[in-house]
């Protein structure tokens, strides 16, 4: 995004289409002044967070609807700009009408995410924030939600610059050593330094460990249910959903391509896949099912092994198969689910025992899904990682505070570890957008927000 922040901007808040009511937003120098050229009243003497009822009309002087002006003054918007909402009717021509007539007398369309650009360039959250209000409105679950709400209210930000106060108070203590080379004179504790470097790399290393459980409470948790054909996946699949999704047919090869459908469990969601039974065959079509099912157990993060409890042989080949993927993904969690308790007991392995037609052990199931995801952490107490960017300047932090306490150990000089130092503030200044972040960056990052945020 290389346009330009002085202009005054306007853009549709709310959602393309029909409906009772659309807001249209307005942010820049002399938003107040320029909306008032549009209406009878003077905006401009207004005091900021009134709410005004009043006509607006194109510059000809033609009425286009009767709205509502709210107001904000510079510094006290979420822009930090002057700003006017407009809340009209939701009818599209009405809509189109009132940016066209903002347009006639100064405002330009906004960017995608300009307004929470605007916001981070002048002052109103930092970077980390700012990319919460995305995520915020993306979220399509009660933990996702519950994640981005606790970074824009500043929460990962805090930690982060706890952390590098921290490094900023020893940085210093090198740095003034550098100063004093000549004199030989240590002001900073080499054993209190290596302490305080293990205690930010333990926070800073938690933070990365938490972006895996972010990552897949923000785009949903892909969960694979696989096993030979006729164990009952499909019908696991209707029970866990509670409606009739997927076809289920005694006919072996009745799944020929997987099918995807989500499931919100105690605010998180999971992505089923039901996959085509996996075995040999030379039909053409099960065939391609079949390959597609392998790829997305390699894509799962949780894979559903099915065995059908009245069969045996399939017992036996599924305890087999349950073993050769825990061993070959480590980092997946491998279930194996007996199937059809409701027609024999006779053999009840060491795994969960379902009854996917009567819905037995299913409630278990969902439970043991959500603590595979949470494990040992507890989304309303501890900070979740949820972004990528993010993640990835962690793990340069954790780099650079690596080679400073190698650096310790071995007795490296102060202007080495300092380096390493200022490479660690730097990253994770780069995180809340706290140093010089590239323009480049910054546009990526704002390019995917809605237009008119």
């Amino acid at each position: 995004m290389k346009t330009s922040t002085s202009d005054p901007i306007c853009a549709l808040a709310t959602a393309n289409g029909i409906g009772a009511i659309a807001m249209i937003r307005t942010s820049g120098p002399q938003a107040k002044s320029l909306v008032s050229k549009l209406c009878s009243k003077d905006l401009s003497a207004q005091k900021s967070h009134t709410v005004h009822l009043g006509w607006i009309s194109n510059l000809a002087g033609e009425r286009i609807d009767e709205v509502l002006f709210t107001l904000f003054d510079d510094g006290k918007s979420f822009t930090g700009e002057e700003s006017v909402e407009i809340a009209c009717h939701g009818s599209i021509y009405i809509q189109q009408q009132i940016l066209q007539a903002l347009s006639s007398v100064g405002f330009r369309m906004a960017e995608p995410g300009e307004f929470t650009q605007r916001a981070f360039l002048n002052g109103r959250m930092d970077l980390s924030q700012a990319e919460a209000v995305a995520d915020l409105i993306a979220s399509q679950s009660k933990n996702a939600h519950e994640i981005a709400l606790k970074q824009l209210r500043g929460n990962f930000s805090n930690e982060l610059q706890e952390l590098r106060e921290k490094l900023i108070h020893f940085a210093s203590l090198i740095e003034l050593e550098l100063d004093f080379a000549e004199e030989d004179v240590e002001f900073a504790d080499r054993t209190a330094l290596n302490r305080m470097v293990v205690e930010v790399l333990q926070m800073v290393r938690r933070l990365a460990s938490s972006f895996e459980l972010g990552n897949a409470i923000k785009n949903g948790v892909p969960v694979a249910i696989v096993g030979a054909p006729n164990t009952g996946k499909s019908t696991l699949l209707n029970q866990l959903l509670g409606e009739e999704r997927a076809i289920v047919s005694n006919i072996a090869g009745t799944t020929r391509d997987v099918i995807e459908e989500t499931l919100n469990i105690d605010g998180i969601l999971f992505r089923l896949i039901d996959t085509a039974g996996i075995r040999e065959t030379t039909e053409t079509i099960e065939a391609l099912g079949i390959e597609r099912s392998q790829q997305k157990i390699q894509q799962a993060k949780i894979v559903l092994c099915l065995a059908d409890a009245s069969d045996s042989e399939n017992l036996d080949e599924t305890e087999a198969w349950v073993h050769d993927l825990r061993e070959k993904h480590p980092e997946k969690h491998v279930l194996l689910l007996t199937n059809k308790i409701d027609l024999d007991t006779s053999r009840l392995t060491d795994s969960l025992q379902i009854s996917a037609l009567t819905g037995v052990g299913i409630s278990e199931l969902k439970s043991q899904l959500v603590e595979k995801v949470l494990g040992d952490f507890k989304i309303q107490e501890e900070t979740i990682v949820s972004n990528a960017r993010h993640h990835e300047s962690l793990q340069k932090t954790d780099e650079a505070l690596s080679k400073a306490q190698e650096g310790l150990h071995i007795g490296t000089t102060g202007d080495f570890i300092a380096m390493d130092i200022r490479t660690a503030m730097r990253h994770l200044g780069n995180i809340t957008g706290h140093i010089d972040v590239d323009t480049d960056i910054l546009g990526s990052i704002f390019s995917k927000f809605c237009i008119g945020k």
